[in-house]
């Protein structure tokens, strides 16, 4: 059985690809390289859920970027 879940991804200021599954607490990982990122990210999950026997029920909607004055 294959299951699917949504991930952020964000580049941070050192040049890593930090990626986190808000349904999964806890679930996130790092790289250098979305190639790398995308399988650790895939072994997070797989420990996540042998740790955790439910998800989180709430559904990922999407991004929202907003501006703000500084």
């Amino acid at each position: 059985m294959k299951r699917e879940f949504c991930a952020i991804i964000e580049k941070d200021e050192d040049g890593w690809f930090v990626a986190s599954v808000p349904v999964l607490q806890g679930c996130h990982t790092q790289a250098k390289s979305l190639d790398v990122l995308t399988k650790r990210l895939q072994e997070a999950i797989e420990l996540c859920l042998e740790t955790e026997k439910y998800p989180i029920n709430n559904h990922f909607i999407g991004v929202q970027q907003v501006a703000v004055a500084v």
